[in-house]
């Protein structure tokens, strides 16, 4: 057994250090989703929305998908910008969204299946703020942005950047997605998602792309290779911004996850019903307007309704009633036949036990929902606020078990191990049987954060929480990162690239 012991150590620190983690791979869901409603429910919430969407519609404040929605047969007033939508008109529509799609990383072993019963976990993005444990919270800036996106790229558990770590608030505002986008292209090889705040933004990705992957924009419309997140101002509008954004991404035929932002109870009714549905109706009018800009543009329904605390008016997140919301919108999703988007969220402050059970709770809504996609699958904290090292580690973990706990159990004549249980007979241990030591290798989950040693062992080790045990996890991937090759060439152009789009912004700005 010493000598197997060894050369499972010896394997681990080939891959990259003495973290223990799983290989990169893809995570298949092979359960049948929960349902919380049942199949005349979610018709009764399919048409409430689509009453909602004819009779007060949304207020779309972009002129060109307005523009877009009238020449395709819509409802639209320009006083007040409200659009509304027959039904026919939307089932129309949304009929052409495809039911799965690849998604295109600068290493094909990690290109990514949306839809096909994948799970893609995608890392926290977006965040103002960053926190460890040494250095408190802060403002997020490009140094740690860059770090983070390297943990991110050592982590085998996450498939995908999640939209930039943290908001790089030390560099100008109108330019810094093209750090982001520097950095992500430099710093993994994984897929990344883009920044969807007005259409230049899109356009830089794409054009950063077609530089990294040498292919043309009519090949990236075809092999999309970057996601992002558009979000409906809830209650019922679109604003320019968001859609500049979805116009740009669909013409460039790169997937959006269409995601509402409904806290019931503050941008959305207090009931979960009245929350769903009018979630419902906003993602299929923007799924709608993807399909119109673009027929066959790949689409994700966006679940995230949750609701806020009723005594101060502060969002909450990984409650009971957010997973029954993620499963509930998991049906829908079907519904509809497109993947579904979710995501793994807390309100804690701190990574300590609540931020443990709130991202269970998440988790467990999300994927036994039939989730496709997990935005901030790892890494959320506050809110939404901030990116944690710390939070990033106790989120991979629970991951990892995620994935685990979907590999199916093996049931045949050696897994039962019928011999060996009569070999060992009554009273007797398993511990030095062939079919253990066959097996103990790969057995069981071996955890990356978990500490299972006895009090006595754990107390001699330093009584370190799991809290602790993670910035140690964090800091070591860091030391041990490795940047993936990219072809100088390649990395010249897209410098040239940079430089040449900051001095355009700059002189815009005059």
């Amino acid at each position: 057994m010493a000598r197997s012991s060894t050369s499972r150590r010896e394997r681990r620190l080939a891959e990259g250090g003495t973290v223990r983690q799983m290989r990169f791979g893809k995570v298949v869901n092979r359960y049948p989703p929960i349902q919380v409603m049942s199949t005349d429910e979610i018709e009764s919430i399919h048409r409430a929305s689509m009453r909602l969407l004819r009779d007060t519609g949304m207020e779309i404040m972009h002129e060109e998908s307005r523009k877009l929605l009238r020449q395709a047969g819509a409802d639209v007033d320009e006083a007040p910008q409200r659009v509304r939508f027959d039904p026919a008109f939307i089932e129309e529509k949304i009929r052409t969204a495809p039911s799965s799609f690849t998604l295109q990383a600068r290493n094909p072993a990690r290109n990514l299946v949306v839809g096909d019963g994948s799970l893609i976990f995608a890392a926290t993005g977006g965040p103002a703020f960053v926190s460890d444990l040494d250095r408190g919270r802060r403002a997020g800036n490009y140094a740690d942005m860059c770090d983070y996106i390297r943990v991110v790229q050592s982590l085998n558990i996450i498939h995908q950047e999640g939209g930039c770590p943290c908001e790089p608030t030390d560099l100008p505002p109108d330019s810094r997605h093209l750090d982001f986008y520097h950095a992500a292209i430099r710093l993994t090889d994984k897929n990344w998602q883009c920044w969807a705040l007005g259409g230049y933004r899109v356009e830089d990705a794409i054009d950063m792309l077609s530089i990294t992957l040498q292919q043309s924009r009519e090949q990236l419309k075809n092999n999309p290779a970057t996601l992002t997140i558009i979000n409906s101002n809830s209650p019922l509008r679109l604003d320019i911004p968001m859609g500049e954004g979805l116009c740009a991404m669909s013409r460039a035929g790169q997937p959006i996850a269409l995601t509402p932002f409904t806290l019931s109870g503050a941008m959305s009714p207090v009931t979960i019903a009245g929350a769903l549905t009018q979630q419902n109706a906003e993602a299929l009018a923007l799924i709608a307007l993807a399909q119109i800009v673009n027929p066959g543009a790949p689409v994700l329904y966006g679940g995230f309704t949750s609701n806020v605390d009723m005594r101060t008016g502060s969002p909450a997140f990984g409650t009971p009633e957010y997973a029954k919301a993620q499963i509930a919108s998991g049906q829908l999703a079907r519904r509809y036949g497109v993947p579904f988007r979710s995501s793994n969220v807390t309100a804690s402050n701190a990574v300590d036990v609540q931020a443990a059970y709130e991202s269970g709770m998440s988790l467990w809504g999300t994927v036994m929902g039939g989730v496709h996609l997990v935005e901030h699958a790892a890494g959320w904290l506050e809110g939404g606020l901030t990116a944690s090292f710390e939070k990033l580690i106790l989120d991979a973990e629970m991951l990892q078990m995620m994935r685990s706990f979907l590999d199916p159990i093996v049931v045949d004549d050696a897994s039962m191990a019928v011999d060996t249980i009569g070999e060992v007979g009554p009273g007797g241990h398993f511990f030095g049987t062939n079919h253990t030591l066959e097996r103990f290798e790969n057995a069981f989950y071996e955890p990356m954060l978990s500490d299972w040693r006895n009090f006595e062992n754990w107390q001699e080790g330093g009584s370190r929480t799991g809290t602790e045990r993670a910035n140690g996890i964090w800091k070591e991937l860091l030391r041990t990162y490795e940047q993936p090759p990219l072809d100088p060439a390649i990395d010249e152009e897209l410098e040239a690239f940079v430089a040449r789009r900051k001095d355009e912004i700059g002189r815009l700005q005059f």
